[in-house]
């Protein structure tokens, strides 16, 4: 698991060029919902105005005097949000895509033609691994989390207090679960990047034969590359939640940072990525050590 954690963290390192690449294309979908609300803002309070309800904090109740002004900004936002929802999913699938092939053992030097080649030639594979592990989690979070739910409601009624226990044992049991689905995927999607044809559903297959008979193994370390995530997206938000800038430049250095943060979640994330690569063509070779095809 230590050698598979340093192997990944290499390889992301080395696949740089194409978490600039993801970075870039997910900042033009922000800049989708960001720059009309913007726009509406500026509209509805001007440029200094806006400043100010940055550094004071923003108060609802200025919002309650815009009248069409607010109505606009609900459109650009709820709007903008439902386009970034429709492309985000399918942009994911792309360029995660081309950001799994460059972190095999086998790759050769970064080149973005390739980046986006093998994202074009891997998204529908991936696309429907993704969809298919979400459509799991959603189904799992309700079924897992409604029957301690129906029990707690149950509980309370009888006994005017909520079963404690039986509420944390079920997170604890959901969030294993969610873990393990997670892994699934990440095994699927870095068996069929070494395919040059698409096959989704033998990847899947892959993946979940995979996570199970190495659960010992790989677990350990989603878990602890997860844990890491949370822990730095906890992280973000109480560095920019405490940050109030009260000038142009401020604001400017506020969106340096979160971009700059941004980056190193991407990092991190590919850092999983190519752990799991790293783990997979290891167990690859212990199984079929003649077999280079196979990696």
């Amino acid at each position: 698991m230590i050698r598979a954690l340093k192997s990944g963290a290499l390889r992301a390192l080395k696949a740089w060029k194409g978490i600039l690449i993801v970075w870039f294309i997910y900042l033009l979908l922000v800049s989708l919902v960001a720059l009309p609300v913007r726009g509406a803002l500026k509209d509805g309070f001007g440029q200094s105005m806006i400043t100010e309800l940055l550094r004071d904090g923003i108060n609802v109740e200025v919002f309650s005097d815009l009248g069409s002004i607010l109505k606009n900004l609900i459109s650009y936002f709820t709007s903008g949000l439902l386009l970034l929802l429709l492309l985000g999913i399918p942009m994911n699938a792309f360029l995660t895509g081309g950001l799994f092939n460059s972190l095999k053992g086998t790759a050769e030097k970064f080149s973005t033609p390739e980046f986006f080649r093998t994202s074009a030639r891997n998204f529908w594979s991936f696309l429907v691994i993704t969809l298919i592990i979400n459509v799991l989690i959603i189904f799992l979070v309700f079924f897992i989390g409604g029957i301690p739910a129906a029990i707690s409601m149950q509980f309370l009624t009888d006994h005017g207090k909520t079963p404690f226990l039986i509420i944390k044992v079920a997170e604890i049991i959901l969030l294993s679960v969610i873990f393990t689905l997670i892994l699934v995927a990440d095994y699927a999607r870095a068996w069929q990047v070494a395919r040059e044809r698409s096959a989704c559903f033998k990847a899947l297959g892959f993946g979940f034969n995979r996570t199970f008979r190495t659960f010992m193994s790989s677990f350990p370390m989603m878990l602890m590359l997860l844990l890491v995530q949370v822990l730095f997206a906890w992280l973000v938000l109480k560095i920019l939640g405490s940050w109030k800038p009260s000038t142009g430049g401020g604001i400017f250095l506020l969106f340096l940072l979160s971009q700059l943060l941004f980056i190193i979640r991407i990092l991190l994330k590919t850092w999983r990525y190519a752990s799991v690569t790293s783990l997979k063509e290891k167990d690859d070779l212990l199984t079929y050590p003649q077999d280079n095809s196979k990696i």
